[in-house]
């Protein structure tokens, strides 16, 4: 398994256009033997965003990031990014999800000193 990790740099006042555009192409990894998907959106500056996908091999990701269809919304949002893009691979060496969110919880403070 391989992380496909793509960042992208959205132009001035093109953001929200480009995050509704791209989101649903994000997505789609999963049509093409993807098994996990994430779109992330800074939230200083709203500019940048992030793209990552696991895909079984380099061959998967090269069959949606070439597709006609993924390549066809690119071209529909050109103007909304910065070029050029620059896929990174990552083998995973690691990873988990926690089921259920941790509840922080407040520790007890310690007690007072007594001044000797």
């Amino acid at each position: 398994m391989i992380a496909v990790h793509i960042k992208w740099v959205a132009n001035p006042f093109r953001g929200d256009k480009f995050a509704e555009g791209w989101r649903p192409a994000a997505e789609a990894v999963l049509d093409y033997g993807a098994t996990e998907w994430a779109f992330f959106r800074a939230l200083d500056g709203r500019l940048d965003f992030l793209q990552i996908a696991v895909f079984p091999s380099k061959a998967h990701f090269e069959r949606y990031w070439y597709s006609e269809r993924i390549s066809e919304i690119r071209s529909d949002l050109l103007g909304t990014y910065q070029v050029p893009l620059l896929p990174a691979f990552f083998e995973i060496v690691g990873s988990g999800r926690a089921t259920e969110p941790v509840e922080l919880v407040d520790e007890p403070s310690p007690a007072p000193v007594a001044p000797s």
